[in-house]
């Protein structure tokens, strides 16, 4: 027997990752997949699917997704809530520049589907401004957090520099770069209980997207509704020499 949820002209076409555990509270184990359609081996995956197989009724339900294109998605089932029953979350890989990911979070206590995070609800929310400024220093501001952070450029090649400034470290032309959407998205157990936070990765880009300048690092917590902004930093990479 089978329950379907379905989007219109959706497609399946074969299972393309799985994991098993408990994902409905009845302590007996579950198969938790996905389902695709590709043209080759190589190609990007269609139409992806999310499908739990009940494993003491053999029932199925299957959750279509709403960005449901990239390639080989990775499942990973861990209690995100505390209730002491296995969430699924479900990362795509865009193929994209910077390397974004489309990534989902479900809860199915009681054989019941309940997304509990989005990625694109996050990337909306989670909104930044990169600017440059005189002296060789780029700002970012986190406006989720009202939080600012300062970069220092200084030790950068000089012919990017000298694109960017006058002698006197003056901006010759105002310039904003930006932040990408997700680029990773982990489950972490802090305190080895079991129970999982989660770690957004967002890239910092510059002028253009390859000019990577940091990283924004978000660590979320479960408050009992929803995902929850726990802590925020910004990483920087060091220069050699």
């Amino acid at each position: 027997m089978n329950r379907y949820y379905f989007y219109p002209n959706m497609r399946i076409s074969g299972v393309v990752t799985s994991a098993t555990g408990d994902v409905n509270g009845d302590m007996i184990p579950d198969i938790v997949y996905v389902t695709g359609y590709r043209e080759s081996d190589v190609s990007i995956i269609q139409n992806m699917t999310l499908g739990i197989r009940d494993g003491a009724t053999g029932v199925s339900v299957h959750i279509p997704l709403k960005e449901n294109m990239g390639y080989d998605p990775i499942l990973f089932l861990g209690d995100f809530t505390g209730d002491r029953i296995n969430d699924i979350l479900i990362t795509i890989p865009t193929g994209g520049s910077g390397g974004t990911t489309n990534n989902y979070i479900y809860s199915f206590v009681n054989a019941e589907p309940r997304l509990l995070f989005d990625s694109d609800e996050f990337n909306q929310t989670y909104q930044y401004d990169v600017t440059y400024k005189d002296n060789y220093k780029v700002e970012v501001f986190s406006k989720r957090n009202n939080t600012r952070y300062m970069i220092d450029i200084s030790l950068r090649e000089s012919d990017y520099l000298n694109e960017i400034y006058d002698a006197n470290g003056k901006l010759k032309t105002p310039i904003s770069g930006w932040v990408d959407p997700i680029s990773g998205l982990y489950p972490i157990d802090f305190g080895f209980d079991d129970l999982y936070d989660l770690i957004a990765y967002q890239q910092i880009a510059g002028k253009y997207h390859a000019d990577t300048l940091g990283t924004i690092q978000n660590r979320l917590k479960w408050n009992g509704y929803m995902f929850i902004l726990d802590y925020q930093d910004l990483a920087i990479f060091g220069s050699q020499g």
